[in-house]
């Protein structure tokens, strides 16, 4: 392949991934989306491997089909509710790989010298850097979301402190490498930075997890855009600052919804209490399946929130036909989705789009907060922080001043949730003490089916 069809081909690419990002934006062309960017990494896999810069040897083409095996066994097996752990674990594989290139590309250097030596030489510590912050960050952020770890914050004495020596100490090492100390400068900057992305993210309570994740996208595409300018190969470059600029815009409108400060997300240690949690009065009152299908029955408006657990119990599909069976009951029924519900961006719109639920009834916080006075029954569906008032009325809360959906003010508000627990971030949620709230225990799949021939 000469270097022109190369260079055209990775035009083709970047164009078809601009249009991806763009349909994203839509749910009506998210399916044409998806295919415009598989369409564009193919051009770009096939014209680099086939290129004039690369050899094609064995090992090459094992690794290629091993590699392709792997994912596509990884994808195919991969349940909704583990799409975050899998979206973690492939932001550390970007990091590893920014990492091992930026080392090769130090062990030989080639033929460099002055200002493109300089600039070679801040391309490979700056791509490590990144890398390796995003390879251990993601790996945390993998175990957290998986249940490895726990979800809370890991608040250590003096942490920004810390934060602050390692960034001065890899900064320090930078100029030491410039003034070629050697390769240990580098070596142990790569050391810091894998601490240095751990302890970041260890620092972060679960309830920011969505957060997180598109954060570390963000980082991700950051280090592949250096590992292109190591490579010299424009499409990596074009490609990693798609990825890294979106995630970041993705996070800072995500810290917006979640009233956080983006600078806070950066440097790690928030999500954690900043005094005693409000004390919870009341108790949890259950309700069974008989109960819940009358009040549904008798309602004319109902908003349903789903979260994680529905995720987890696979029960969209049971959400579905209750929507369908209401709907044709002449009910109105719509969602009320928060842009962090789940444990990944827009995990709740995938999740109902593949339960073939429309989209005009599907809605964000914004759009139906303002309705929930008027909503005769609200049905909450596995979340827990998206719908805490606790956000509104303890200030010493962890998610204090977080925007929330308000469903206590419907009428009724069910909540179908497995137990008494305060479920994955560990935080008391006062709506299940509420009068005007009924717990609708046991898994959320099972529950809904038991609901449904009652629905008339």
């Amino acid at each position: 392949m000469s270097i022109g069809i190369q260079t055209a081909a990775y035009i083709a690419a970047s164009v078809l991934f601009i249009l991806a990002l763009g349909g994203l934006s839509n749910q009506e062309n998210a399916k044409r989306a998806v295919w415009y960017g598989i369409t564009g990494m193919a051009i770009a896999v096939i014209a680099t491997v086939f290129g004039p810069t690369v050899e094609l040897s064995a090992v090459m083409l094992t690794m290629l089909v091993v590699g392709a095996i792997i994912g596509t066994i990884v994808a195919k097996r991969v349940e909704m509710t583990g799409m975050p752990q899998l979206v973690a674990i492939l932001h550390s594989f970007v990091g590893l790989a920014a990492v091992f290139i930026g080392i090769n590309s130090d062990l030989n250097p080639g033929h460099l010298e002055g200002a493109e030596k300089i600039i070679h030489e801040v391309e490979i510590f700056l791509g490590v850097f990144i890398g390796a912050i995003t390879f251990t960050g993601s790996i945390i952020a993998y175990g957290k979301l998986a249940g490895r770890l726990d979800g809370k914050a890991l608040i250590l004495p003096g942490r920004h402190l810390w934060n602050i020596v390692m960034l001065v100490a890899s900064i320090v090492l930078l100029f030491m490498y410039m003034n070629h100390a050697g390769p240990w400068t580098l070596y142990a900057m790569t050391l810091i930075a894998f601490v240095l992305g751990a302890h970041l993210v260890m620092a972060i309570g679960g309830a920011d997890m969505p957060v997180v994740v598109s954060m570390l996208n963000s980082y991700s595409g950051w280090a592949a855009a250096a590992t292109g300018f190591l490579l010299g190969n424009d499409l990596l470059i074009v490609t990693g600052a798609l990825v890294g600029s979106s995630g970041a815009i993705l996070s800072y409108i995500m810290c917006r919804a979640m009233n956080r400060k983006f600078l806070a997300v950066i440097l790690g240690g928030f999500g954690g209490p900043t005094g005693p949690a409000m004390e919870v009065e009341g108790e949890q009152i259950s309700i069974e399946a008989e109960g819940v299908a009358t009040a549904l029955n008798d309602a004319d408006s109902i908003v349903i929130i789903p979260g994680y657990g529905m995720a987890v119990a696979q029960a969209q599909q049971s959400v579905s036909e209750l929507t369908r069976k209401l709907r044709a009951a002449g009910k109105t029924v719509r969602f009320a989705i928060h842009p962090v519900a789940g444990r990944l961006p827009g995990h709740m719109n995938v999740l109902l789009a593949e339960a073939r639920v429309p989209y005009d009834i599907v809605l964000e916080m914004d759009e139906i907060n303002d309705d929930f006075p008027e909503t005769d029954v609200a049905i909450v569906i596995g979340s827990n922080d998206i719908v805490n008032p606790a956000a509104q009325e303890d200030p010493n809360s962890p998610i204090a001043g977080m925007p929330v959906l308000e469903c206590w003010k419907a009428k009724q508000v069910f909540v179908s949730k497995r137990g008494q627990g305060t479920g994955y971030s560990g935080i008391e949620n006062p709506l299940f003490f509420k009068e005007n709230t009924r717990m609708f225990f046991g898994d959320a799949k099972a529950s809904l089916d038991k609901l449904l021939p009652m629905i008339n």
